[in-house]
């Protein structure tokens, strides 16, 4: 079941401009459900709500109210909240590298921010709430494949920002009575990601680099490997935690991913190949340089909590996600390249 008995309720999205947000607001849409969203725009882009736009059509799109606002002014976002029946909470400030270029304002946004999407809740009885964690929080953990109640030491301060995210939704559940569910995200992938700038994902970075036939970098040696996840996954997940979040108050925490890992050398062929499958020929240089501060070596998820508690079911491995998202890229590639 997706939503309890069908119902149409009133949703929050934050971060709805962003690469997640984006498309939990075009599946919601395409699901009859009313959708308010809150965007800065500080990373999200409103070319991806032009492209939920076209996806769904007038009708759909009425259903549909936005609001430039920022999540860390919270006299600001107070009012929006109200009447608000599932909190999907996306807004944060990624990357590892730019969290320590710029540790305060990562701080400002995914711990003060946070902490006040979550005082929204409480005032205006918001118990449904699901929001992005991240793979991060397992910090210099060894252990693989990575299990829920195991982490280490954050490696980052976007690790320390995620972690503290879990530490305050658990007190918020505890205390408050907001059923709220932490999803960590391993590697997501898929449409309308950013592929520009210094802190691009690895898989549209690299598309990028090969629609313009410009040098690939590998940062190690290629035998870093990582547990991709395609959009898709992760929009079912969300939607299985807001079901789930109706018949529990507990604070709940699972990994997302498809519970596979793939190095860095398979997913450059792997792209390579597909982009030549859509008439697209890489003749650049592959080059290696050192492992970046921050990153952990390997990742592999343990997504059976996931499977049994929220009837998480992934249909997207890493080649069936780039099978789809190639495509889109080259046709979108003006856009988003």
């Amino acid at each position: 079941m997706i939503f309890k008995e069908e119902k149409s309720y009133k949703w929050l999205v934050t971060g709805v401009a962003g690469f997640i947000g984006s498309h939990l607001l075009e599946e919601l849409l395409k699901k009859g459900q009313s959708v308010i969203g809150i965007d800065n725009f500080e990373t999200g882009k409103e070319a991806n709500l032009n492209d939920v736009y076209r996806n769904v059509g007038d009708e759909s799109w009425k259903n549909f109210e936005f609001f430039k606002k920022d999540i860390t002014n919270f006299d600001e976002i107070l009012g929006v909240f109200k009447n608000i029946d599932i909190v999907c909470h996306q807004a944060a400030l990624g990357s590892v590298p730019r969290s320590f270029k710029h540790p305060l304002r990562t701080n400002e946004v995914n711990i003060s921010g946070f902490l006040n999407i979550l005082e929204c809740c409480r005032q205006n009885n918001i118990k449904n709430f699901v929001y992005a964690s991240s793979s991060s929080t397992y910090g210099d953990s060894a252990i693989l494949p990575k299990k829920e109640n195991l982490i280490g030491r954050p490696l980052s301060p976007y690790a320390i920002t995620k972690y503290v995210n879990e530490l305050y939704a658990s007190i918020y559940s505890k205390h408050h009575g907001v059923s709220a569910t932490g999803l960590r995200y391993f590697n997501v992938f898929g449409p309308r990601q950013n592929a520009n700038g210094s802190y691009a994902a690895v898989i549209p970075k690299w598309m990028h680099a090969i629609i313009d036939n410009t040098e690939i970098i590998i940062n190690g040696d290629g035998s870093t490997s990582r547990d991709f996840c395609y959009i898709k996954n992760v929009v079912q997940a969300n939607f299985l935690s807001v079901d789930r979040n109706f018949s529990t108050s507990e604070a709940e925490i699972y990994n997302i991913a498809y519970g596979e890992s793939n190095n860095l050398t398979t997913l450059y062929e792997l792209l390579v190949n597909e982009f030549k499958n859509n008439k697209h020929y890489y003749n650049a240089n592959l080059k290696y340089q050192d492992f970046r501060e921050g990153d952990i070596h390997h990742s592999l998820a343990d997504i059976d909590n996931a499977k049994k508690l929220l009837n998480y079911s992934p249909e997207y491995d890493l080649r069936k996600g780039i099978k789809e998202f190639v495509p889109w890229f080259i046709n979108n590639s003006s856009t988003y390249a």
